[in-house]
């Protein structure tokens, strides 16, 4: 458990250079590294093989950081799972010797970790939720599934800081369903914007 509380040693579930495909950096290379282990559980979450850290290996940061710098992306996004389960200190601090763009993705069920450049702060239902992140967060994503979701993404937004930047998304499977309801949704609604996952269109990780 020491190797987990310095931080130097993280159940990485999976590392890989792509294009991140929702929400403000859309469009950006980035290194993605997906940590196991996840105390939310969401329903429709299409990477559920991710939820039991105990099914990844603990790797050390300093070799994810290798793999990181060989890549030669300047940013780094980290998701899961959910990483606030877990001590980012170290994998920060040595990124940032390279002057590396970090980000995370995070429900806010645990406090956060490390130094980020980019917060995307995701929500779920029914699921504790750190109010730090309300003050910190640049960027606020709800997942859609039902037209009954519309109300906590506005609890939600009613928190948030004034630069935080506000996203709908139709969770995958109620794409084709809940898009026109979203879209609807938006237009009047405008302090939202739409973020669609384009890498599932493009077919990349």
């Amino acid at each position: 458990m020491h190797q987990l509380d310095d931080g130097k040693m993280l159940p990485l579930m999976e590392d890989f250079y792509s294009l991140q495909g929702e929400g403000f950096h859309t469009g950006k290379a980035a290194y993605f590294l997906r940590i196991g282990g996840c105390d939310v559980g969401c329903n429709f979450c299409d990477v559920k093989e991710s939820w039991d850290k105990n099914r990844h290996p603990l790797t050390e940061v300093d070799k994810i950081v290798g793999r990181v710098l060989a890549s030669q992306a300047n940013s780094v996004v980290v998701t899961g799972g959910e990483p606030c389960l877990y001590n980012l200190n170290y994998l920060c601090q040595s990124l940032k010797k390279y002057a590396i763009s970090l980000h995370i993705e995070t429900s806010g069920s645990e406090h956060l970790s490390g130094a980020w450049d980019w917060i995307c702060f995701s929500p779920k239902n029914k699921t504790a939720i750190f109010p730090e992140f309300y003050i910190i967060a640049n960027e606020l994503k709800m997942i859609i599934e039902t037209s009954d979701d519309f109300s906590w993404a506005e609890q939600n937004a009613s928190k948030v800081n004034a630069n935080c930047i506000c996203y709908l998304q139709p969770e995958w499977s109620k794409f084709d369903k809940i898009t026109p309801v979203i879209v609807d949704y938006i237009l009047k609604n405008p302090k939202w914007k739409i973020s669609l996952q384009s890498h599932k269109y493009m077919k990349i990780p």
